[in-house]
């Protein structure tokens, strides 16, 4: 069994025989919850890269000191997927960026598209985004990532638009689509972004600007996904393809 994973803000130029403390909401999870005790063993990540392997070497109610015994810098992973995720009604949002952060996606950009539900304004905005972003990091240290989700604020469609054009590969998930997602090359490195919309459907506006913006419609099958899980179908096929999966 992989060994628990605990986020520190950084941990640039950390060695093996440094110490290293984790406070905060960090260090009570790590002693009060999981328990740990002197002499266990605990990976670290800044979520930049860096994972050390350490041994425990004082604990406190909220604090928590390690010997670093391996030090690992790992590359961001290629391709990079982005996810353009449009905002879905009650805790869906969050249970797409859950298992988006499980299956390995670099970016999540949340889009209020023309028929989202949800609408994010002033404080409903910023609470929504937070939550989005605390539940991309404690995904990430389930999957045992080295490199953590960026959670980008809220897009319009034109912000879209651009991120598909600079995109490596763009695609448009769409019930409508002629062009199965098998269909598609996967580059070997560079971007992939990807566009869910919402419960409502995109528009025709929407589709248009898409298409001018390089982005390949595509289906999934005969079935129609919600829109909180056919973001990692998406991503799951496509990442099969390349040597991430392969």
């Amino acid at each position: 069994m992989s060994l628990p994973l605990h986020w520190v803000e950084s941990l640039a130029g950390t060695h093996p025989g440094d110490r290293v403390e984790v406070g905060g909401d960090e260090a009570h999870h790590a002693v009060a919850v999981r328990r740990l005790r002197v002499g266990e063993r605990v990976s670290l990540t800044d979520g930049l890269g860096t994972l050390v392997i350490a041994s425990v070497a004082e604990t406190g109610k909220h604090r928590l000191v390690v010997t670093a015994e391996e030090v690992e810098t790992r590359a961001a992973p290629v391709p990079s997927f982005t996810v353009i995720q449009a905002l879905p009604k009650g805790d869906r949002g969050e249970l797409a960026v859950e298992v988006l952060t499980e299956v390995g996606v670099a970016t999540i950009v949340p889009w209020a598209a023309a028929r989202s539900v949800a609408v994010w304004r002033g404080e409903r905005a910023a609470k929504s985004l937070g939550r989005w972003r605390a539940t991309a990091r404690e995904a990430a240290k389930q999957a045992r990532r080295a490199w953590f989700p960026e959670v980008e604020e809220l897009s319009s469609t034109d912000a879209v638009v651009q991120l598909l054009a600079e995109a490596d590969l763009a695609v448009v998930l769409h019930e409508g689509a002629g062009e199965p997602i098998s269909a598609l090359d996967v580059p070997v490195s560079g971007s992939v972004a990807l566009v869910v919309g919402p419960e409502g459907g995109l528009t025709d506006q929407e589709l248009a600007a898409f298409a001018d913006a390089g982005a390949h419609g595509v289906r999934l099958g005969d079935e129609v996904l919600r829109t909180s899980t056919a973001g990692v179908a998406a991503v799951s096929a496509l990442l099969a393809r390349t040597l991430r999966w392969g």
